[in-house]
């Protein structure tokens, strides 16, 4: 009998795409680095118009005429800042997430549908991001020398809490999630969730193909509202129950291994140390923009001009971001290979996935980009555990 060759097995696997899918991968993400960089532009040019307009110094002046009220200045300006920034910029997101998308065969969802779905995250998201706001003002009224250090563990709190609400009071707003039908599928995975102590009652299966059709799967939630969801595109796309195990299993090691919380206490610390930059550029940004009537940092007028200074920390920082994540997605492979012992499931679903991240960028491109690893050195580790470990399953002809 031959050596089994986790080298060949690997490129046996990237093979199964032709040539010409591989080079539309590789023009997608690469061209995705680009859109990473015009989005901060994007975002820099329409805070700075805003600025720039004077309507925030007006909307501010307007409330403390009438009554000095910090919290409701500080409400009322970053509410119409909210609202001017997301219809300045829909042009852009419509090109982002829905032209691309669809110009590259990731999407079947219609202009209507997309544009429905993103003004309904956006009044969300206002919401969301207007209180958050409203209450790091608060902070910088009441501690104006230290508020950046109470602002980064503010952050992590409302990740957390995000992360708690999202599966019952959002995510059901874009997608039909139903418990998943009888049948070997919902019995593999309640058996794997009860042997990785994941809730086993909450197994759905979601309308995912109506956005993307990329082929994905989650486990979401803390707490009481953790849930095992897998979109409809897994199916689609001809998932077996040994894709079915290798992926599942991997959202469950971000689960078992707490990396959501974990993930929220880094951007709490990135967020802390974005705030205190913000602190010391302040007032030379402020210069720079020209806004005129800005009365300092604790001025919610200003909003426009930390926004500047988080478009381009937000930019620079990618590599610190992308590096987090992809720490955590390797980190979940390893569980669902230690755990669920399916190598070949999970390299037949991770090349299903290469359309939208192309699978073997240089060294220098994945640390910079990439928030997974690329898909030809996670099949690698599968291969090699492969090597070590009896699979369970049979290898693709």
């Amino acid at each position: 009998m031959a050596q089994f060759d986790p080298a060949a097995a690997t490129q046996a696997y990237l093979a199964v795409l032709p040539p010409e899918a591989h080079a539309k991968a590789t023009a997608y993400t690469q061209g995705g680095h680009w859109v990473l960089l015009w989005s901060a532009v994007v975002a820099v040019v329409i805070a700075w118009l805003v600025l720039r307009s004077g309507v925030l110094v007006k909307v501010r002046a307007w409330v403390e005429a009438k009554k000095s009220r910090p919290w409701l200045a500080a409400l009322l300006v970053l509410l119409a800042d909210g609202v001017i920034e997301g219809v300045l910029g829909l042009p852009w997101a419509v090109y982002e997430d829905w032209w691309r998308e669809k110009g590259y065969g990731l999407t079947s969802q219609p202009l209507a549908g997309w544009m429905s779905e993103h003004l309904m995250m956006m009044a969300i998201s206002l919401v969301l991001s207007v209180v958050l706001a409203a209450a790091v003002y608060a902070l910088i009224r009441r501690a104006p020398k230290t508020w950046w250090l109470w602002g980064g563990g503010l952050v992590a709190a409302a990740f957390m809490v995000l992360m708690v609400l999202s599966p019952v009071f959002i995510e059901p707003l874009f997608n039909t999630y139903t418990p998943a039908p009888p049948g070997p599928v919902r019995d593999t995975v309640v058996e794997m969730a009860k042997a990785n102590g994941v809730p086993s009652d909450k197994i759905y299966v979601y309308n995912g193909s109506k956005q993307s059709n990329r082929y994905t799967a989650n486990v979401s939630g803390l707490f009481g509202t953790a849930r095992v969801a897998m979109s409809d595109t897994m199916f689609k796309q001809g998932a077996d129950i040994s894709e079915v195990r290798g992926v599942v299993g991997h959202e469950m090691g971000h689960y078992v291994h707490m990396h959501s919380i974990w993930l929220a206490l880094g951007f709490g610390l990135l967020a802390l140390v974005s705030f205190f930059l913000v602190d010391k550029l302040f007032a030379p940004v402020a210069a720079l923009a020209g806004a005129k009537g800005v009365q300092g940092i604790s001025d919610p007028a200003g909003f426009p001009v930390i926004s500047i200074i988080i478009a381009v920390l937000a930019l620079a920082g990618t590599p610190i971001t992308s590096s987090m994540i992809r720490l955590a997605e390797t980190d979940a492979d390893k569980f669902s290979l230690e755990r669920v012992n399916e190598p070949d499931g999970l390299a037949k679903a991770l090349v299903k996935t290469i359309e939208y991240r192309a699978a073997t960028p240089s060294k220098l491109e994945e640390v910079l980009f990439y928030d997974h690893p690329a898909v030809g050195n996670r099949v690698r580790m599968a291969m090699d555990w492969k090597a070590a470990h009896p699979p369970k399953s049979e290898p693709i002809p």
